[in-house]
């Protein structure tokens, strides 16, 4: 039996190991998958050889930080700095941990179908790692992008430079942050959100709950607006390719 697993903290809201119970009942095979809640990834290679994974998903805190635990980085996932996929080879009993970089490929397939002529521009909240995957991929696709922070960004603003001219200028907003997310439902990231027109596109990664608030606003206002859980199953899917590409 294949073991694979999700790394990160907290998990609770996670539906990846759902996901892939689903997907392995389905299709008859032979894997488990497991959430693994780890604070810090200190013990991530004992967690590697005493679970037997074949290979695992990386969420927030660490898909930045995974990065010094690996052998091994796809290019893209190098430039972008960030991993969500490790897939573990064994290399005469050693295991190889390389890192890729499903977010970006997933996000920008899932959010094309919605861009329409004035999306030339975004607004990227956060600057972690799944708003650094999102960055990349609006990037190569020619979207502007600006990070808006909690704190001083250098490629960046800060939430309270944001004004009704931002607003209107950055057609595409994109919430990278956990805000929002289950169980601390009733919170949205401060933005100016009457400026908002039915001419925008608001993305939130977010995907439990199905609807949040920043969703909501948007929807109030007639713009488009998409939740995160396609995202998920594309990036999933992917993971399941790379593991198999490199299944020993």
């Amino acid at each position: 039996m294949r073991k694979f697993g999700l790394i990160g903290y907290p998990l609770e809201h996670s539906y990846s190991s759902a996901y892939f119970g689903e997907k392995f009942k389905r299709e008859g095979i032979d894997a488990v998958y497991h959430n693994y809640a780890l604070k810090s990834l200190t013990d991530l290679r004992r967690l590697v050889e005493d679970e037997g994974l074949d290979g695992f998903n990386v969420t927030v805190p660490h898909k930045i930080n995974v990065l010094e635990q690996l052998d091994d980085v796809d290019i893209h996932a190098d430039i972008i700095g960030a991993v969500n996929v490790v897939s573990v080879e064994d290399a005469g009993g050693y295991k190889i941990l390389k890192g890729y970089n499903t977010d970006y490929l997933a996000f920008r397939a899932s959010i094309i179908p919605l861009m329409q002529p004035q999306h030339v521009s975004a607004m990227v909240l956060g600057t972690g790692g799944a708003a650094q995957a999102v960055a990349y991929a609006l990037t190569e696709m020619g979207i502007e992008c600006v990070f808006v922070s909690r704190k001083d960004c250098a490629e960046g603003v800060l939430y309270s430079e944001v004004d009704e001219r931002m607003m209107g200028r950055f057609k595409i907003i994109v919430n990278c942050t956990p805000v929002g997310m289950w169980p601390k439902v009733g919170a949205r990231p401060k933005l100016p959100y009457k400026a908002l027109t039915a001419e925008h596109l608001l993305y939130d990664l977010i995907y439990n709950p199905e609807q949040t608030k920043f969703l909501a606003a948007g929807i109030k206002a007639g713009a488009q607006v998409k939740n995160g859980l396609e995202m998920l199953h594309r990036q999933a899917d992917l993971s399941w390719e790379i593991w198999n590409a490199h299944a020993g």
